[in-house]
């Protein structure tokens, strides 16, 4: 089984990537862009067996920082 974990942060968390992102597309002439957020994306092979609540595990220990971040699990 596979599994995409997509991992975000919270809104409201101050995101220095994301803006700089949005400044580089306005220096390219991209005016349209108000705002951006950007993230991660996990992908796992996992052991048959495994299941959704496994990796929402993992994500709570390790792959995100539930403090600042959110995520969001898709098996595949």
């Amino acid at each position: 089984m596979k599994a995409r974990v997509y991992v975000m942060l919270k809104n409201g968390v101050l995101d220095p990537q994301g803006e700089a992102v949005r400044h580089a597309l306005g220096s390219l002439g991209f005016d349209g862009v108000e705002g951006v957020r950007q993230g991660k994306i996990i992908e796992l092979d996992l052991a048959e067996g495994s299941t959704e609540d496994t990796v929402a595990e993992m994500c709570e220990k390790l792959l995100a920082n539930t403090v600042i971040e959110s995520y969001r699990v898709e098996l595949l």
